[in-house]
C-alpha cells in the first residue's frame, strides 16, 4: 500500500494532540474532548484537528475558547515530540458527524419502535 507521507503525519498529530490535552493542558474547559481525526495540508503547514465534546453533539463556546487558549502551548509541545522542519499552523474544528449520527440512531430507534408497536 501506498500512503502519502500528510496522511501518516495527521495520524502521528492526531495521536500526539490526544496525548498532550490528555496529559499536559491543565484547562478544565478542554478536558472532556475527543480528538476524532486530523487532516495536515501536502505541504505540511496547516493541520485542521477534529474534535467532539464528550456527551454532546454541539460544541459550547467555552470549549472553543478553551482550545483557542491552549492552541499555542499545544503547538509548542508538538514541536518538541515531532522531527519535522515545520510545525503546522493548528486549527481546531468540531466534528459534526458524530451529532449527525447519534440523530440517524435516534430516528432509526423511533422507527424500530412504531414497528413493533403496529404488530
Amino acid at each position: 500500500m501506498n500512503f502519502k507521507r500528510a496522511d501518516r503525519v495527521a495520524e502521528l498529530i492526531m495521536s500526539e494532540i490526544s496525548d498532550i490535552i490528555l496529559k499536559l493542558v491543565k484547562d478544565p474547559r478542554v478536558q472532556a474532548i475527543t480528538i476524532t481525526s486530523a487532516k495536515v495540508s501536502d505541504d505540511l503547514r496547516n493541520a485542521k484537528i477534529y474534535f467532539v465534546e464528550m456527551g454532546k453533539d454541539e460544541c459550547s463556546a467555552a470549549v472553543r475558547e478553551g482550545l483557542i487558549k491552549a492552541t499555542s502551548f499545544i503547538r509548542r509541545e508538538l514541536g518538541k515530540r515531532l522531527q519535522l522542519r515545520f510545525v503546522p499552523e493548528i486549527m481546531f474544528v468540531h466534528d459534526k458527524s458524530f451529532g449527525y449520527g447519534s440523530r440517524i440512531d435516534k430516528l432509526l430507534a423511533d422507527i424500530a419502535g412504531q414497528e413493533k408497536g403496529n404488530d
